[in-house]
């Protein structure tokens, strides 16, 4: 479901648009969905990394999820690159509606330090993303 037409729409703070995507922006997490048929590798999402550093800034922590409403393909290899771009992300989600997205959710689960990474709707990821990120945020406090 997009987030749009979900019941969180109304708790977005900020959404912005680019050609392989949208980024809805909450208080400690951004949610990402990407365009039907895109090809996501590092140069394509730099823009939005950009964008994501730009809102949460480069200390706060904060929390990824990507809503896979879409098929798109990943170059799994620029994960690491990616990653490396956001240095103060705490958690990463996604969440897959099809078996193929919760397949290719487990492949880039090995790629990433983060594991159980795959969720079934927005509701459960963005509850274990935040509650990573608050975990992240009372350490970063003391």
């Amino acid at each position: 479901m997009l987030i749009e037409n979900s019941d969180l729409a109304s708790q977005v703070i900020k959404e912005t648009k680019s050609e392989i995507g949208s980024i809805h922006y909450f208080n400690h997490i951004a949610v990402l969905e990407f365009n039907e048929g895109v090809h996501i590798d590092f140069n394509s999402v730099k823009p939005i990394l950009n964008d994501v550093l730009d809102y949460f800034g480069n200390s706060k922590p904060f929390g990824i999820i990507v809503n896979r409403i879409h098929s798109y393909s990943v170059s799994i290899l620029d994960i690491k690159d990616a990653r490396q771009a956001l240095p103060n992300l705490s958690a990463y989600g996604i969440v897959a509606y099809s078996h193929a997205s919760r397949m290719n959710a487990k492949i880039e689960s090995s790629f990433c330090e983060w594991k159980n990474i795959c969720f079934n709707n927005l509701h459960e990821g963005i509850d274990n993303v935040y509650q990573n990120v608050k975990k992240k945020i009372a350490i970063s406090l003391n």
